[in-house]
């Protein structure tokens, strides 16, 4: 997204922090080598249909409280780990939508820009460290040509179901779906059917989360689908159910300004909403609700409890992507990664947190 610019004296300081940073030479790298990188492709440039191994540079986060250092529980988190992550490779930003495997480990990612960006979360205990084996590759459409290449782009939501992989482009209001069994990031997007009203979303204010519910649960083969802020006669955001046992539109209640930026099911049924707001007063501001899978029906409004809140007195920047796993503690933890907007004015942040129940 483009829209959520940081206000004036943000700028000027996460400007300065990041000169800073720079200069300093504390980076973690994810990977390590023994000659000079090779020069990084422009974007333009990923036009085949094939991964690009990338340098992905972290440096981390000691604190998530700006003011405090020693203060680690906000609501319902606990503070874990966090990285600000850098590359060479010109195409690296802007990422939206998250999502990893079952150890925390591999994830899979995309850039407004139409990009995929796999790798893996390396972790020194129950920190994360860096990245590893990070590639991108060009999204492909059903043609098999970068969907940059029929003006496709802002890609904003993942959802995974198996080796399906569904990405939402929220501009034009389309859904791909990408069978990774079928050569991964290389795999050709195919557009799905979507209900006609999911067409007449908003321009810049359409897609933005998307999650599939499993088997075993309400709603099981459903394709969840919500707005960033398309708004019904009430002033609440619309989102739609597709495929499943019931499909059809519902809201989720607005409040205080927040916009929807992703979701994320946990294990025990709880749709876990990522919301985002941004005024030239106030600044930014981050939340996360917490909403039974059970009430999510065909003509609802949702409403659900807050249960994480930070704002510019925290680490956090234009956070756009979010997910869980279970640690081999037995802890669910969940991952949030922000969109840069390909400013050198804001930054991609990796931030963990334990949820405690």
């Amino acid at each position: 997204m483009t829209k959520n610019r940081m206000p004036p004296y943000l700028t000027r300081r996460r400007f300065v922090a990041s000169v800073t940073a720079g200069l300093c030479p504390s980076f973690v790298y994810a990977q390590t080598a023994t000659r000079p990188p090779p020069k990084q492709p422009a974007p333009d440039e990923l036009s085949v249909a094939a991964p690009v191994p990338i340098e992905v540079n972290a440096r981390p986060i000691p604190s998530f409280d700006t003011r405090d250092r020693t203060h680690t529980r906000f609501g319902a988190l606990e503070y874990r780990s966090g990285l600000i992550l850098t590359s060479r490779f010109r195409g690296f930003g802007g990422l939206s939508g998250w999502r990893l495997d079952a150890k925390g480990e591999r994830f899979i990612s995309m850039s407004d820009k139409g990009i995929w960006f796999t790798g893996r979360i390396v972790y020194q205990g129950r920190e994360m460290t860096g990245l590893a084996d990070a590639e991108a590759a060009p999204m492909l459409g059903a043609d098999g040509k970068p969907i940059t290449a029929r003006g496709w782009f802002d890609t904003e939501a993942i959802a995974l179901d198996g080796t399906l992989v569904y990405a939402a482009l929220e501009r034009v209001n389309q859904i791909l779906k990408f069978d990774f069994a079928k050569g991964g990031t290389r795999a050709f997007g195919q557009p799905i059917p979507l209900p006609p009203a999911m067409r007449k979303l908003p321009y810049n204010k359409g897609l933005e989360a998307l999650v599939v519910v499993p088997k075993g649960l309400p709603l099981a083969g459903t394709l969840i689908a919500i707005s960033e802020r398309a708004l019904d006669a009430d002033g609440n955001i619309i989102g739609f159910l597709i495929g499943g046992p019931k499909p059809g539109d519902f809201a989720v209640r607005r409040s205080n300004d927040f916009d929807i930026s992703d979701a994320m099911l946990l294990r025990s049924a709880d749709l876990l909403i990522l919301e985002r707001k941004f005024s030239w007063v106030a600044g930014v501001g981050i939340r996360i609700r917490r909403i039974a899978l059970k009430s999510i029906d065909r003509g609802a409004t949702l409403d659900g409890p807050s249960i994480f809140e930070a704002d510019l007195g925290h680490e956090v920047d234009n956070m756009e992507g979010i997910d869980a796993h279970v640690s081999p503690e037995g802890d669910t933890v969940l991952t949030m990664i922000s969109d840069d907007n390909f400013s050198m004015l804001q930054r991609t942040l990796l931030l963990q947190f334990t949820l405690r129940e």
